[in-house]
């Protein structure tokens, strides 16, 4: 039997909000992976170019950025089935492929390792599209049930908070695991990443996804959807009224009569297009510094690899701790000033990495990278559940355009600074140290000086492009509608 609050007010009790809050782990110990170690993995130990690596980062950032929008569509419009909800059948659906997918992509091509990288190409490109379309059905489906099972903003923001704290440990998770197994194996002399290092990925994928699905068992158990009530698909939902008296009629409320929202009225909803904005923005901060961060450490700073464990710990935790603060904050200071705040530390960050040589200094880097990026990414995500409002009939296709955005913008940011990278293996060359600086593994001096000026450039350019449009939204609440792009009565 439905929910009898499942479209009026809705609240959850605390261990509903935990069961809800694990529901994103697989999919966010499987993109920690993807942007952490996908480069580095098809670049060091399955012998790809640095190009051909980031053309197959870009197929499974296209694969996800189409698939969203369909999935969030198919979402809106599927019904639910044995009372199970709409949006946990696409989010079992999800979990399933991403499963299935997952481990393949982390492990050596199966009886084709010695073949052609454009062979072996085409043998890993079907396992990321399988995969970014169950990490996409997965993703808006857990979003898109933000809004189904709160009604309060503040509890959205709440939930939000707490799904990225998962996130956040998560990703403290993984890069725990791979410290355990890249740094405490004494097999060798080698200290530099190398196809001996293949088993260690293939391990590490086997052990995340295994995590992952034990969460999602405790989400699908824990969690209960409001069902779709048998007028959702109806032009107008009228709320329950309030009275003191039931004898008493002027005391009666009026009833408020909302209007549907189609996919059609969102393209013309101003608004939609600034919070999308907003989103990939957010997006391109957190996971461009995620992606290049390593490598900045490395060939920039010349650091020891065992940073490249810590300095992301760090960058996590702290958006681990500061994530807790969110629920205050945003009541008190706003979604947008909460968000410019969250922005100047990202820019903070990055005026900070254009410090030539800052060595440990780096760690107050990622203390701000973590505030910043926690900040930005739960306030944004909050933003658009505050946009879908009440119009609970097309949330799921909003998640999936503001996750179209993002991964696309991400795979060509990622294919385009590895096009220009110096050494950007256009004969299909491999990058060794030697001939080049017999200490370190980079291959010129123009290398050192990149990716320090990926990490200022990127994410300073892209927090600017935030604030400017976070100034066009000043003036208007986020969630008022305008009427002309209802549908009609």
């Amino acid at each position: 039997m439905p929910d009898p609050q499942g479209y009026g007010h809705r609240s959850l009790p605390l261990s509903r909000r935990f069961t809800y809050g694990v529901g994103h782990v697989l999919n966010d110990l499987c993109a920690s992976m993807w942007f952490s170690y996908l480069l580095v993995y098809f670049h060091k130990v399955v012998n790809f170019s640095n190009v051909l690596a980031g053309q197959l980062l870009m197929v499974g950032q296209v694969s996800d950025a189409l698939c969203t929008p369909f999935v969030g569509y198919e979402s809106d419009r599927t019904s639910s089935g044995c009372g199970y909800g709409r949006r946990k059948i696409w989010h079992l659906v999800g979990s399933v492929c991403v499963a299935c997918s997952f481990p393949f992509i982390f492990n050596l091509c199966i009886t084709c390792s010695n073949s052609p990288d454009w062979a072996q190409f085409i043998y890993y490109a079907p396992f990321v599209v399988i995969f970014q379309f169950g990490w996409a059905s997965t993703q808006i489906s857990h979003l898109a049930l933000i809004p189904d099972l709160v009604s309060s903003p503040s509890q959205r923001v709440e939930l939000n908070a707490i799904r990225y704290g998962f996130t956040v440990l998560a990703n403290v998770t993984v890069y725990a695991i791979a410290w355990l197994l890249l740094g405490l194996e004494h097999r060798s002399n080698h200290h530099d990443l190398s196809p001996a290092d293949a088993d260690e990925f293939r391990d590490l994928a086997f052990i995340v996804v295994g995590i992952g699905l034990l969460f999602s068992f405790i989400f699908h158990m824990g969690t209960k959807e409001p069902l779709r009530p048998s007028r959702a698909d109806s032009i107008i939902e009228e709320q329950p009224t309030i009275q003191e008296d039931e004898e008493s009629e002027p005391i009666l409320k009026k009833k408020k009569r909302r209007r549907k929202m189609t996919w059609k009225c969102w393209l013309k909803e101003g608004q939609f297009y600034q919070v999308a904005v907003l989103y990939m923005c957010t997006r391109l901060m957190v996971n461009m510094t995620q992606v290049y961060m390593p490598l900045y450490l490395t060939d920039t700073l010349k650091l020891d690899k065992e940073y490249i464990a810590t300095i992301p710990l760090v960058t996590y935790l702290s958006g681990f701790l500061s994530s807790f603060a969110m629920k205050a904050v945003n009541k008190f200071m706003g979604r947008k000033m909460t968000f410019f705040l969250g922005v100047l530390c990202v820019l903070f960050a990055c005026d900070w990495m254009w410090v030539k040589d800052i060595g440990l200094q780096v760690y107050g880097v990622a203390v701000l990278l973590g505030i910043g990026g926690s900040t930005v990414l739960v306030t944004s995500l909050s933003m658009t559940a505050d946009l879908i409002g009440e119009n609970l009939e097309s949330g799921a296709f909003v998640y999936g355009a503001m996750s179209f955005t993002d991964k696309l913008s991400n795979g060509l940011a990622v294919t385009l600074v590895q096009t220009l990278h110096p050494c950007s293996d256009v004969n299909n060359a491999i990058c060794t140290p030697d001939p080049c600086d017999p200490v370190s593994s980079v291959c010129c001096s123009q290398c050192e000086a990149y990716y320090q000026q990926v990490m200022v450039y990127v994410p300073g350019c892209v927090g600017i492009l935030a604030l400017l449009t976070l100034a066009t939204m000043i003036h208007k609440p986020i969630g008022i509608k305008t009427e002309g792009t209802m549908t009609e009565l």
